[in-house]
């Protein structure tokens, strides 16, 4: 099955779902309108020549406020067809929101989770969308291009200089 004929079944399926596509991508990507994420990931996890059976990666990525836009980049694999296929969906940096696919792919969950977590994309009906890697009242997003990093965390530095420990250390 080439690119070409799992665009077609896209296209046919839901005609608007397909706003580009990135041919210098590897796998080579489709972009996806972001209302119809959902529609086409079980489409393409159930239909009987693709059955992306695999979720490998989802990845959250901000462009930064200059641009005002977010990404999810959707990495699947088909194991019994051995088809890749990278999907990106584009979201409004201000409200980084998109439906969860956790229902089609359980390891959506992990990834969905570390996306919330490190750049604040909301996923929509995730059963349990809460910070994963940071303190649940960590402030902020640190993957997004203008995070600040707070100073103090409950007391404690954040921001750690190690140059006063060098020199002791030289001196010492």
């Amino acid at each position: 099955m080439t690119f070409e004929e799992i665009k077609s079944i896209i296209s046919e399926k839901f005609p608007d779902a397909i706003l580009g596509e990135d041919l210098n991508a590897t796998p080579h990507a489709l972009i996806i309108d972001k209302k119809s994420i959902f529609e086409v990931c079980e489409l393409l996890h159930t239909h009987e020549h693709l059955y992306f059976d695999m979720l490998s990666c989802l990845s959250g990525l901000d462009n930064g406020p200059e641009n005002g836009t977010m990404e999810v980049v959707y990495n699947l694999y088909s194991i019994p067809f051995s088809l890749h296929l990278m999907l990106k969906v584009e979201l409004d940096r201000n409200q980084p929101e998109i439906d969860s696919v956790v229902s089609i792919w359980r390891t959506a969950n992990w990834h969905e989770r570390e996306a919330f977590d490190m750049f604040g994309i909301k996923f929509d009906n995730h059963p349990d969308l809460r910070r994963i890697l940071l303190p649940l009242d960590w402030e902020g997003f640190p993957l997004q291009k203008d995070y600040q990093e707070q100073e103090k965390y409950h007391g404690m530095n954040v921001i750690y200089d190690r140059r006063e420990e060098v020199e002791n250390w030289k001196e010492g």
